[in-house]
């Protein structure tokens, strides 16, 4: 079983990749080979509509969006996590969802498990786990929850709240559920 995790952020080191490494070792823990994949120092160019990818399936950007191309349809499951900003999600976030596009008419993602990682400092965790739950809903993956951190500097999220448990408490249940769902619903888990 393979769980990737996604950090949508721009900086190194911040909330949200705290909490995927968090969720990602849960997800270890209940048995789960894990990859990160980060996108700050990474280039990943919004789509530019040039249809070519509903005609042949693939995108024809080169950028590091292939790369995730590879690691998104080798894993079972999935954890997304992004920053709010402007009570949205990340522009790098953004640029992930639009460009999988590609994958949409061959269904690559349908079937995967799926889960959402929020980060906030005060406002729009509800309104970005929603978003991502359609996205996830769209390529008809199964959405296996989410869990929101709050923390405004760097690290505020080890001893931050959550959306009901503590920050880190949230993302260790949501790496344990995923990984679960994933070895409950996926034959070759």
């Amino acid at each position: 079983m393979k769980v990737l995790g996604i950090v949508c952020s721009p900086r190194r080191g911040g909330n949200t990749e705290i909490l995927m490494k968090e969720a990602l070792q849960a997800a270890r823990e209940a048995g789960a080979e894990t990859r990160l994949f980060c996108l700050a120092d990474r280039e990943i160019t919004p789509c530019d509509a040039c249809g070519s990818c509903e005609r042949t399936g693939i995108c024809i950007v080169e950028d590091d969006m292939q790369e995730l191309y590879r690691e998104l349809e080798a894993a079972d499951g999935i954890i997304f996590g992004t920053p709010v900003y402007f009570t949205n999600v990340s522009a790098q976030a953004k640029a992930v969802i639009d460009r999988t596009f590609a994958f949409l008419s061959s269904r690559k993602l349908r079937g995967k498990v799926a889960a959402a990682l929020v980060t906030a400092r005060r406002i729009g965790a509800g309104q970005v786990l929603s978003l991502l739950y359609t996205f996830f809903t769209v390529h008809r993956m199964v959405t296996a929850g989410g869990a929101i951190g709050y923390g405004r500097e760097k690290g505020e999220v080890v001893d931050g709240p959550g959306g009901f448990l503590s920050a880190m408490e949230e993302a260790r249940a949501l790496g344990r559920s995923l990984a679960r769902m994933v070895d409950r619903i996926t034959p070759s888990a």
